[in-house]
Order: C-alpha cells, then sequence, then structure tokens
C-alpha cells in the first residue's frame, strides 16, 4: 500500500504542475484563459494527495509525520486545502501564484521518499545536470539584470525627489520603463530558478538517493527559490513597485550569490 500511496502523490504533483505553469504564464502575463484548467488540475490533485496520505497512514498505522518526508506531505496538503478554501470563499485567485508552485514542489519533494534505480546512462546524467547548471545561471543572470534595474531605479528616484540637474543621471531610462525591465527579469529569473530547483532535486534523488535532504548547498537553493517566490507574490498580490521591489530584488540576488558558493565549494561532494 505504501508504493501505492507514493504513486498517487506523484499523480498528484504533475497535476500541481499545471498549476506551476500557470504561475509561470500570469508572471509573463499570459494566463487570463489557463487558470480554470488549473484550478481543476489542481483540484484533483489535492483528492489524490489525500487519498496517499490515507493510504500512507493505513500502510504504517499512524499519521506519517516523523520523518521530513511524512512532514512536508502533510504540510503540502494542508496548504493545498487552505488555498482551496481561500478561493472558495474569498476569490483570492492572486494566492495561486505563489501556492501553486509552492504545493507543487513541496509534493514533488515528497514523492521522493523511495529511492530510485541509478541512472542508466552517464550520458543522461551529465545531460540532465547540465540543463540544470545552465537554467540556475539564466536565473541568476536574470537577478542580475533585476538587481542593476533595481540600483537605478532607486538613483533616479533619488534624483527626481531631490530635483537637482545631474548630467550623467539623466541618461538613465524613466521610473516606469526601469519598473517594467524590474518586472520582465525578475519574472524570468524566477521562471529559470524554478525549473532549475526542480532538475536539480531530481538529479540530486536519482545521484544520491535520500541522502540529499539536508545538504547545504541544496538548502541555500530552497531558500534563494523561496526568497524569489516571495518577491513575486508581494509584487503580484500586494503591488510592491519601486523601492521595496528594488530592495528585495537585491536581498534575493545576495542569496543566489551564496548558494552559487556553497555550490562551489561543495562540488566535490555532489559531483564525484
Amino acid at each position: 500500500m505504501a508504493d501505492s500511496s507514493i504513486f498517487w502523490l506523484r499523480v498528484a504533483a504533475f497535476l500541481y504542475a499545471l498549476g506551476l505553469l500557470h504561475s509561470m504564464l500570469a508572471i509573463m502575463r499570459r494566463a487570463d484563459d489557463f487558470y480554470g484548467f488549473a484550478l481543476g488540475a489542481f483540484r484533483v490533485g489535492v483528492v489524490l494527495h489525500g487519498v496517499a496520505l490515507v493510504e500512507l497512514a493505513m500502510a504504517e498505522g499512524r499519521l506519517p509525520v516523523e520523518d521530513f518526508y511524512g512532514t512536508i506531505n502533510l504540510c503540502a496538503f494542508l496548504i493545498a486545502l487552505v488555498f482551496l478554501f481561500v478561493d472558495w470563499r474569498y476569490h483570492f485567485a492572486s494566492t495561486s501564484v505563489a501556492l501553486f508552485p509552492l504545493v507543487f514542489l513541496m509534493t514533488l519533494v515528497a514523492g521522493m521518499r523511495q529511492p530510485v534505480s541509478a541512472w542508466s546512462d552517464v550520458r543522461v546524467r551529465d545531460a540532465w545536470l547540465i540543463v540544470h547548471i545552465v537554467l540556475v545561471l539564466a536565473g541568476y543572470a536574470a537577478l542580475l539584470l533585476t538587481a542593476v534595474s533595481s540600483i537605478f531605479y532607486l538613483i533616479q528616484e533619488r534624483r527626481l525627489k531631490s530635483k537637482k540637474s545631474q548630467t550623467l543621471l539623466e541618461k538613465l531610462p524613466p521610473l516606469g520603463t526601469l519598473d517594467d525591465l524590474i518586472s520582465s527579469s525578475m519574472g524570468f529569473g524566477f521562471i529559470f530558478i524554478t525549473l532549475g530547483v526542480v532538475f536539480g532535486v531530481m538529479w540530486a534523488y536519482i545521484e544520491l538517493g535520500t541522502k540529499w535532504v539536508g545538504n547545504a548547498s541544496i538548502s541555500l537553493s530552497f531558500l534563494t527559490w523561496g526568497l524569489c517566490l516571495g518577491m513575486i507574490f508581494m509584487r503580484a498580490s500586494a503591488g510592491w513597485r519601486g523601492r521595496k521591489a528594488a530592495l528585495m530584488a537585491l536581498v534575493v540576488l545576495g542569496c543566489g550569490a551564496l548558494t552559487w558558493v556553497a555550490h562551489a565549494g561543495l562540488r566535490p561532494t555532489l559531483i564525484p
């Protein structure tokens, strides 16, 4: 029965992935007609997620929250239920931009409770790792553009408030243009980093089995992703613009830099 619960959990993660797709489209402002379909798939995913939890509890004879996988599994399910209630009661759909990716990633990790066989072909292993690295680097590049645009935004804002004429700074783009650039680069950064984290976690799961849990570099990757998710959520739901968004972007970039340093320092451990 435990194997069956893992199967239903992974099917739920697949359905939640449609919610992740909706979030990515929403960030790029192209998801007006996709939310209904993603929400329907999310509801089915919650049902299957509940089935997986019940089967796992019956197989173990207790509530499966005694390890990392069980805890994150139950947390993902409860977050999904809260989202469905809020969406039904208050029609607060903007929270889906953050909660769809969060529930998907937590459920994906929970579905990695049982080890799988090692790579059948080392070329596939290496190619998978390369894709992960390229996606993460692309995400960091987008975050760097976000940070640079944010710095220019703060400088331009200060110049306009001081009402002083500075020939060099007058060549900076208008605040509206810089804000649009921050939004676009922030969106692309989140998409690339999300995909990079997904590929990286799956690579580590196949490569290291369950030993990847607690790895410092992977924990920092999740922290960077979480901050990026928070930045996207505050911009989408709370309307963060200007100074707040600029400062948040700089914080996320700093955390991303720490993550890269951690990966470089621990590379011999992760990549034999």
